[in-house]
């Protein structure tokens, strides 16, 4: 049975263009895997809390010599990073706020970034060891695709191939705030998903 792990970002609920990419996705992923799994990570649901101090010292302190507050911290990421290993292919829906994702989509890359899980330093450089496909959903106000403002989907792309999750298509919808030019984004993105599924 395939599984279908999906993270969403955005802050605005039903209401969200990047969401509402992602459903037109899974919707499509579902139809053609009637037997599969999905499971949705809400990191705005359920916002992680983000890396401090305490985090990086339960980290790199060793198993045996952690404290019940140490250990409830690793949990977390340990939690985060067996659902990333068990799902098949990763959806990740994602708006631009100020030029970037949100927060609480930052806090979920800190924890499933794992020297020696999800990636693996080698003379040649680090390697990722999750070996999955992705797919990235994203909208923003404007039209920041391929632009010097869009700091959100090469840093995505740069972060899950490091993981090793290999982004096999990206769908955007940029110009949401700019009314008819973005319903067309927004349109043309989602026909663009139903010919890519």
């Amino acid at each position: 049975m395939a599984t279908l792990l999906r993270i969403d970002s955005s802050a605005s609920g039903d209401n969200s263009k990047s969401r509402q990419l992602a459903d037109a996705f899974v919707a499509q992923w579902v139809a053609k895997n009637p037997e599969g799994k999905v499971v949705t990570r809400d990191v705005n649901a359920n916002p992680l809390p983000h890396f401090t101090s305490e985090t990086l010292g339960a980290l790199f302190t060793q198993e045996e010599d952690r404290t019940a507050e140490q250990q409830a911290i690793v949990a977390i990421g340990d939690e985060l990073i067996e659902e990333l290993e068990a799902a098949d292919v990763v959806a990740i829906s994602a708006p631009i706020y100020n030029f970037s994702i949100p927060s609480t989509l930052k806090s979920y890359f800190d924890y499933v970034a794992r020297a020696g899980r999800t990636f693996k330093y080698t003379e040649t450089g680090p390697v990722g060891l999750v070996n999955k496909d992705a797919y990235v959903f994203s909208a923003s106000g404007s039209f920041l695709e391929n632009t010097p403002y869009d700091h959100q989907l090469p840093y995505v792309k740069t972060f899950l191939n490091f993981i090793g999750l290999t982004v096999k298509d990206s769908f955007v919808a940029g110009g949401q705030a700019m009314g008819p030019d973005g319903e067309k984004a927004f349109t043309d993105a989602k026909e663009k998903i139903a010919a890519a599924v």
